[in-house]
């Protein structure tokens, strides 16, 4: 069975960037998740939303639990004590578990010491996309062994990081689940990154994640894929500016985001500018978390960060 492990929908959150112009950090909808990820050969379907099980509460309460859609949630955390971020994939949850980590999130380690007394799956998404050498990286390795599972493929992030997740992985104790997303934030990139197992039923599929009996499997990220993402929800932001169904758009914010917007109109290349910015940076980190752990990268993932454009 395959399942895109990583995806998000309209019950995301708002965006951090520009918080002041009420952006949606997706706006996609439940359903159109659903019916994208199964035209794409997803089994299983799974939204991990910022913080949130809306999105799969929605799905559910709309197709009901017909057994192919897995409860999912990205969760938040922090590093105590630091500004070191941590986002863990957490699947087949309920709202009880969900309920109980909101509380935890300050201190991640408390947080993945809860998730292993119960029956959801854990995995640390993204090692690399927020750590900036806030802590010894020894001591953030192994934070991720005592994480049942990692993202060792990640749709938006560059091949180099995936490598450099999915050789760690490897490299520690014990077995862990081995998963792949394409943390898509649109839905053209929806099923483009996904997880395998051999499991036949969605139960099944997470005793998998448990087991370790997991791999990873299609895209990989790049600058191009990143500024796509960011091209696209910027126009689903233009588009809830002349839209009902957006309470968090008062007429005030409207008049503020289209001024804005057609201010900003002409420097239309940005996005692409800070996606370059940040892969780039992205690429000094993993370089330097691979010589700090003595780890050659393959020459495969050592290239420009700007191939696979995606207009």
């Amino acid at each position: 069975m395959r399942c895109d492990l990583h995806v998000h929908s309209r019950h995301s959150g708002l965006n951090g960037d520009l918080s002041f112009l009420k952006s949606r950090d997706c706006y996609s909808s439940p359903a159109d998740v659903y019916r994208v990820a199964r035209m794409r050969g997803m089994d299983l379907v799974t939204i991990t939303d910022h913080d949130s099980i809306d999105g799969c509460l929605e799905l559910l309460d709309r197709r009901g639990d017909i057994g192919d859609v897995l409860m999912g949630e990205e969760v938040t955390c922090w590093w105590p004590d630091t500004d070191l971020t941590v986002h863990l994939g957490v699947y087949g949850l309920t709202e009880a578990i969900h309920r109980e980590i909101q509380p935890l999130r300050r201190n991640v380690h408390e947080t993945v010491a809860y998730l292993a007394t119960t029956p959801a799956v854990a995995v640390f998404n993204h090692p690399f996309h927020f750590y900036r050498g806030q802590v010894p990286l020894h001591d953030y390795v192994d934070l991720l062994g005592r994480t049942p599972g990692l993202e060792a493929r990640n749709g938006a992030m560059l091949p180099a990081h995936n490598d450099l997740s999915e050789r760690i992985g490897r490299a520690l104790t014990g077995r862990r689940a081995m998963v792949g997303g394409s943390d898509a934030h649109a839905l053209h990139r929806i099923g483009r990154t996904w997880t395998e197992t051999p499991a036949i039923t969605r139960d099944g599929f997470l005793a998998d994640l448990r087991r370790g009996q997991a791999r990873p499997g299609g895209a990989h990220g790049s600058v191009g894929v990143l500024a796509g993402d960011i091209y696209r929800v910027i126009a689903c932001y233009w588009r809830a500016l002349v839209s009902a169904g957006y309470p968090e758009l008062t007429p005030a914010r409207r008049l503020v985001g289209l001024a804005f917007s057609s201010a900003t109109l002409p420097a239309q290349f940005t996005p692409f500018v800070v996606s370059a910015l940040h892969k780039r940076r992205e690429a000094a980190v993993v370089r330097q978390a691979a010589n700090e752990l003595g780890i050659v990268p393959r020459a495969s993932d050592v290239g420009d960060v700007t191939e696979e454009y995606e207009g």
